[in-house]
């Protein structure tokens, strides 16, 4: 029997390596038919389990905890981030069987706001563009979708201003979060980059990516859009126009590649908060994140935060921004280890609530997984 595939040596296989070659390949198809046996049978179960609770399906605590377990189960040689994707998959369409799900996010499509939705909730659930951050919110909060994914901060440029507020002015709670690494690409139809008379991005991309500009694209006009999204739109429609945007857009709009991670931190990471009409229950490792005000009194500031000192809870984000309520006036965004639910924590905000003059708890979710 004769294999025309190369070996590794540019040659034909030997026989001995064909009939290897054919072995494992025979044992390839067999795990693959087990595979398909397995994830149908689990298919199932996860429709019987929607014909006995007969309500909501997904829970993000309960999501959290297989992840997890799969990490820490995981033989190899498939890294734990792979194999936490391969199942967050299988669970996303497991799910998608029984509870289809709707997602807004800020559009338009192929903004990173999209890539942490499809990260965060795999492929099963409908996303849906908005074309701001408001309208998420709106969407959640008037039931139009049942989830929203919304930026908070990023690793170099800080927190989103917009969002922080209308976490203050909104009716959602925070049930999750996303992490993503943020890969800028400069792309064009261009020839090459001396044919590019102007370039579109969103500020904080143009701000990340301001060492490279300036050492590659000095005297080229950078042109302030909504979304990396739009700026792929528009350099799709001028082969003089170029875009700084991330993988997703460059393939949603044509676009092809001239230079790949431009981000001048190598470290560039989003965080995205996932909104709904509900927070999570306990996971084993959650966060808790809440606004509150302090009163106009000297050491107003350290009585807010002497409750989780006390109860030994860590803070890992404290941040002030204006209330919008009066002058010089300034609320706080907190985000602390441990689920409300624990008892540390629970006495912490119960202390907190008798201290501060405002206190609004968002949300408590599990920490992202991957």
């Amino acid at each position: 029997m004769a294999d025309h595939s190369s070996g590794s040596n540019g040659g034909e296989l030997s026989a001995e390596q064909t009939e290897a070659l054919l072995a494992v390949r025979t044992q390839i198809d067999r795990l693959d038919g087990e595979i398909l046996e397995r994830l149908a049978e689990r298919a199932r179960c996860a429709q019987k389990v929607g014909e006995i609770k007969r309500g909501p399906l997904y829970r993000p605590e309960r999501e959290a905890q297989v992840l997890r377990a799969i990490a820490d189960r995981n033989p190899g040689p498939l890294s734990n981030e792979a194999v936490q994707r391969i199942f967050r998959e299988i669970m996303s369409w497991c799910l998608g069987l029984e509870q289809p799900l709707q997602v807004a996010y800020l559009g338009p499509q192929g903004t990173y706001s999209e890539a942490a939705a499809a990260k965060h909730f795999g492929g099963s659930p409908t996303l849906a563009a908005q074309q701001t951050i408001d309208d998420v919110f709106h969407a959640v909060e008037a039931g139009a979708v049942e989830y929203g994914v919304v930026p908070v901060e990023n690793s170099t440029e800080g927190a989103v201003g917009r969002t922080l507020d209308l976490f203050m002015s909104g009716n959602v709670s925070v049930c999750g979060e996303v992490g993503l690494r943020i890969r800028h690409n400069f792309m064009s139809k261009a020839a090459d980059i001396g044919q590019v008379k102007r370039i579109y991005s969103h500020a904080q991309s143009l701000s990340q990516c301001n060492d490279w500009l300036a050492h590659h694209a000095h005297g080229i006009p950078r042109l302030p859009v909504s979304s990396n999204a739009e700026a792929a739109r528009l350099a799709a429609e001028d082969a003089e126009s170029a875009a700084i945007a991330g993988e997703n857009a460059a393939q949603r709009y044509g676009l092809p590649i001239l230079f790949a991670n431009i981000e001048d931190d190598p470290n560039n990471t989003t965080r995205f908060l996932v909104i709904a009409r509900h927070d999570a229950g306990p996971s084993g490792r959650d966060k808790t994140s809440l606004i509150c005000s302090a009163l106009n009194k000297p050491g107003a500031v350290h009585a807010l935060l002497q409750p989780f000192a006390d109860q030994g809870v860590s803070m890992t984000k404290f941040e002030s921004r204006p209330s919008r309520t009066g002058l010089w006036e300034y609320v706080f965004y907190v985000d602390v280890e441990g689920h409300r639910e624990n008892p540390a924590v629970a006495r912490a905000l119960a202390e907190l609530a008798n201290r501060a003059a405002f206190l609004k708890v968002l949300g408590s979710y599990p920490v992202a997984a991957i």
